[in-house]
Order: C-alpha cells, then structure tokens, then sequence
C-alpha cells in the first residue's frame, strides 16, 4: 500500500465512520472504484482505532465520569444508583453481542462478507430500516433515561454492523430512534458504545499489521492517524446536524451508492 492509498483510506475512515453509511463498506468500495486491492478486514479494524481514539478525546469528561464512578461502584454500593455507574454496566451488555457474534463469525466477516454484492446490498437493504426509524419515532427520551432493556437491543443492533455495509452507527442510531430517543441522544450512546468494541476488534486485529497479503504498518500507522483528524471533525458535524435533521440524507445516498456498485461490479468495470 502507498501513502497516497492510506492517505485516501485514513480520510474514507475518518469521514464515514461515524457518518450511518459504513465505514468498512466504503473502504471496500473506494479501494474498488480506486483499483486498489481490497485493504482487508485487519487492516479497517487497525485504522478504526484512530476514530476510536477521536471518540476518547471528543466524549473524555463524559469516559471518565462513568470509568470512575463504575469503578467506585463496585467498590462502594451506595454509588450503584447512579447514573453513570449504570452507564458503566449498560456499555459492558451493549458490547457483548457484538463480541460473541464477531468471534463465532470471524471467518465468513473476514472473507465472504466483504464481496462488493453484499456490501451494496447490505447499504441499500438497511436504508429502509433507517427510514422506518425516523418514521415511527417520537424521539423524546435522552441519554439519562437509557436502560438496560435499551443497551441490550441497540447491543443486538450494533452486532449487525459486522455485515459490511450496514454500518454500526447507521445501526445504534437507528435502534435507539426506534426506543424514542432524540437524534442526539441516540448518536452520543452510539458513540459511547462503540469504543469498547471497536477498541478490542482493533487490538485483536493489531498482531496482522504487516502480514504478507495486509497493509504494512507504515501506511496503516498514517491512515490510523488521518482517520483520527477527520474523524473528530465528522463527530462535532454529526451531532449538530442530527440536532436539527434526520437520517434521510443519509439513507437516500446509501440507496444511490449501493446501486451504483452493483451496477458496476455485475458489468465488471469494478471487483
């Protein structure tokens, strides 16, 4: 991989990860469009570690409010009724399925799932869930109202994302939409939510850098880097434009670029 590839595939991170349009999907279909290799699934787990790490920064008071408190909570039980203490468990149970399902189905996420068939399938597929969500809503509740019964539906959501193309934001959000939270409320848990997982599919992934058929560890160290810059932008753009917007934009761009590349992979101009 050149630097100008891990450039591109940093900003591609960067942009989409947090954007409800899948990140690993359009790293799939740019290095297609590009005529570049497919980077490979450690390699997007490696790179999201720089999103993840613009997450920690961006959302710090929030991480340390709850990471104290949760500790302090298991220690002293007069702080298990706090909000943040419960945040701390409602986190743990939202990430579980995501770990057992990309465990279980490492092979088939690695390999079959990342074909170009599936992805536009998988984008244009789920921008009628998305629609529905924004249509049945009432978008009322906030993030202090979350409970356990809402972290383990949007925790069974966000396992969906490990199909390429359905996006883990695109999946939380809408799942929390459908448990009548507000747009913002329902992104921040997003965001909050996807650190652990992220985190521990990009440690996993850490031992590949630099394997014979993955990127080497100088572009993936750059991409990891821009995708750290970008995405703090894309995370302070999101949460003022689902303040006063819907997902709508987003699911029709989905429906567009999804058919797009299904045309062009069934006539062959991209594979």
């Amino acid at each position: 991989m050149s630097a100008l590839q891990a450039i591109v595939l940093g900003i591609v991170q960067g942009l989409t990860e947090f954007l409800p349009i899948s990140s690993t999907g359009h790293l799939r279909i740019v290095s297609a469009f590009c005529g570049w290799d497919d980077p490979g699934a450690a390699f997007t787990a490696v790179i999201q570690l720089g999103t993840m790490a613009a997450v920690l920064l961006y959302f710090r008071e929030d991480l340390m409010r709850v990471a104290s408190t949760f500790l302090a909570g298991l220690r002293d039980r007069d702080r298990r009724g706090e909000h943040d203490y419960k945040m701390g468990w409602y986190l743990i149970l939202g990430t579980a399925p995501i770990a057992i399902f990309g465990l279980a189905f490492k092979d088939p996420i690695e390999n079959g799932a990342r074909d170009l068939y599936v992805i536009a399938s998988a984008l244009i597929l789920f921008s009628f869930v998305m629609l529905l969500a924004e249509r049945v809503a009432v978008r009322k509740r906030e993030v202090e109202e979350i409970d356990s019964s809402d972290a383990a539906v949007i925790g069974i959501t966000q396992a969906l994302a490990l199909i390429p193309g359905v996006s883990r934001s695109g999946s939380t959000i809408s799942a929390g939409l459908f448990r009548g939270f507000t747009r913002t409320a329902a992104a921040r848990y997003s965001f909050l939510l996807s650190v652990p997982a992220v985190v521990l599919s990009g440690l996993f992934e850490l031992r590949k850098v630099g394997e014979s058929d993955g990127a080497a560890p100088v572009p993936t160290i750059i991409a990891t880097i821009i995708a750290f810059v970008v995405g703090y932008a894309s995370i302070a753009w999101l949460l003022r434009f689902l303040a006063t917007n819907s997902l709508r934009p987003f699911a029709a761009y989905r429906i567009a670029t999804g058919l797009l590349v299904l045309a062009l992979t069934a006539s062959g101009a991209i594979s």
